[in-house]
């Protein structure tokens, strides 16, 4: 490893941990395409640079999502009950849209990401209106719910709360406990799925050394380095800073990263 690959590391934890507690963004927004950035300039087989990227994230939210998890657990916010019926079907979930990531070529998986980076900065840059309730699902429900969560977010590499937040806002939670309770469910997200492409990637013809299948470990411990840390001191900035501007910021940064992997 050469010293600019650290620091590449360590600036991607210090800036995906200061959005994920200025913007209650998870990290894998920007983790993933700075990723790729990275691998590409290294000089990984780009077949399977995209698939490092997504695998890669999901194992450093293992480690922020737990800590964050811990956090909100700790001020009674999360709805275990709702996380416990959840957690099933994004277990299976994450380990199917693992599987089928592992399915799909290298270009196809990188604009899978452009599309939900279209997704994410139009909802920053757009008004919200109130969100209208829908009645609160059923143990079946919420199983499938958590199925298509756990696929979505294992195919793009995220913990699930540019997701999971909306969803349980909309089943009558308040966003304190639909955060608290994201953050909780971000951890079997990010477990299952990181097996998964553990597992999808095994044996597979040009990764590089020190990585598990599709999971780079100098990456991932770099980028926990200082994503740990970074998250409290992002939060404690979000009362100071003006959120809405930075807001609208990110989302225009993230429409034009959006654009460069769809078109690149």
């Amino acid at each position: 490893m050469t010293l600019i690959e650290i620091l590449a590391y360590l600036v991607t934890g210090v800036f995906s941990g200061l959005l994920a507690g200025l913007l209650g963004l998870g990290g894998g927004v920007l983790i993933v395409p700075a990723l790729i950035l990275v691998f590409g300039h290294l000089g990984f087989t780009p077949e399977w640079i995209a698939h490092l990227a997504v695998g890669t994230s999901l194992a450093t939210i293992m480690g922020t999502g737990g800590a964050s998890a811990l956090a909100h657990h700790r001020r009674g916010a999360v709805r275990w009950d709702l996380v416990r019926r959840l957690a099933p079907g994004i277990v299976l979930g994450a380990w199917a849209g693992a599987a089928l990531a592992g399915l799909l070529p290298q270009a196809w998986l990188q604009r899978l990401f452009g599309v939900f980076l279209l997704y994410v900065g139009a909802r920053l840059l757009l008004p919200r209106g109130k969100m209208p309730r829908m009645i609160a699902p059923g143990p079946w429900g919420l199983a499938m719910a958590g199925g298509g969560i756990g696929a979505l977010s294992a195919i793009v590499g995220i913990g699930g709360g540019t997701l999971t937040v909306p969803y349980l806002v909309k089943t009558g939670l308040t966003m304190r406990q639909a955060v608290a309770s994201s953050s909780a469910c971000g951890l079997p997200i990010a477990m299952a799925g990181a097996i998964g492409f553990m597992v999808t990637g095994w044996g597979r013809e040009g990764l590089p050394g020190m990585s598990t299948g599709f999971v780079y470990w100098p990456a991932v411990l770099g980028i926990l380095v200082t994503s740990m840390p970074m998250a409290p001191l992002g939060a404690r900035l979000a009362h100071s800073l003006p959120i809405p501007i930075l807001t609208r910021v990110f989302g225009v940064l993230l429409l034009l990263v959006a654009a460069k992997l769809l078109l690149g």
